[in-house]
């Protein structure tokens, strides 16, 4: 067959092209599929969008996780996420969980804080940021001392910073507000929720980030098929944002403490295209998540994440900075 110098130049980048997908579908093969809602978005053909999915999921995996969203609900353990919420747990199979995962303790607060702060501070209860004073930096204050960026997206607050409770804004599960020598960073940074699909669109999600669900959302004031459809409408829109399909966005879903029946052992899951697929029985708690916040910031760990067991090493996150 003759091709013309010009008919070449105008087949060999198809010629290319379809030699990558069937390259890329090849070496992807022993990886999980991904997941049919962190597909690319928009036009095209049903094969265009099947290809670039496949090269975005295979080279996703070679790519440094330099953002982190963490997406917390209430009051559950791991048996009952796993069996009442079928969209949190078919993420976690397709991509990776923890089986040996635990709260620090009883009640609410104390976990929050811990996660964000790597302490519970001395904190035994839920009152509000008038009654617990948190001195010190959290991974968000971090996170902007460093020259990053840090987002909490509160869902129902009425404003930002919000300090005290209202409607089903419970600011007991907003640890940012506790901290006050950040206050000032947490009124420009502590949002509301509907800030998320703003950046989320505009491929600016923050290095430390974090999604509290209202007191119905989160399945403290509702069931648990509720907090997984808000989920599932959240974590959606995620995953077709440039962050997700970049591979540089991890995203962990967890409980801030069990129903009090199971040891405090909840499900928390890691999903990335940049995190392979795994079942991780490391014992992991709270603490361990401050502690992969500061390794996606490549900062020096807070507190107890500095001895806590690594959730960057039981999930092969790869993180830049480490």
């Amino acid at each position: 067959m003759h091709f013309s110098p010009r008919g070449a130049r105008r087949v060999l980048p198809a010629l290319l092209a379809a030699v990558t997908a069937v390259g890329l579908a090849g070496c992807g093969a022993a990886r999980q599929e991904a997941p049919a809602t962190g597909q690319a978005a928009g036009g095209g053909s049903p094969t265009a969008q099947a290809v670039l999915s496949s090269a975005t999921a295979t080279t996703g995996g070679t790519a440094k996780v330099t953002k982190l969203l963490v997406f917390v609900v209430e009051n559950h353990s791991l048996s009952e996420m796993r069996d009442e919420m079928p969209f949190t747990y078919g993420l976690a199979k397709r991509y990776a969980y923890a089986t040996r995962y635990f709260a620090i303790r009883h009640p609410s607060l104390p976990n929050y804080l811990a996660i964000a702060g790597g302490s519970t501070f001395g904190v035994t209860d839920d009152a509000s940021p008038s009654s617990h004073r948190i001195h010190g930096r959290s991974v968000f204050g971090q996170a902007l001392a460093k020259g990053r960026t840090a987002e909490l997206y509160a869902d129902s607050m009425p404003g930002h910073c919000v300090l005290s409770s209202s409607g089903d804004y419970a600011v007991r599960h907003n640890p940012w507000a506790y901290f006050v020598d950040e206050r000032g960073a947490c009124r420009s940074h502590d949002v509301p929720v509907t800030r998320l699909a703003d950046d989320v669109a505009a491929g600016r999600l923050p290095n430390a980030g974090m999604v509290i669900p209202n007191l119905v959302h989160d399945a403290h004031d509702a069931s648990l098929a509720d907090a997984d459809a808000w989920l599932k409408q959240e974590i959606t829109m995620v995953q077709h944002g440039r962050d997700w399909t970049s591979g540089r966005l991890a995203i962990v879903i967890t409980a801030d403490e069990d129903d009090g029946g199971s040891g405090n052992r909840v499900l928390t899951v890691v999903a990335s295209r940049s995190v392979p697929h795994r079942v991780v029985t490391t014992r992991l708690t709270h603490y361990s998540l401050t502690r992969l916040y500061d390794d996606v910031l490549g900062v020096r760990r807070l507190r107890h994440a500095k001895s806590a067991p690594s959730m960057t090493r039981a999930f092969s996150v790869p993180v830049r900075h480490r």
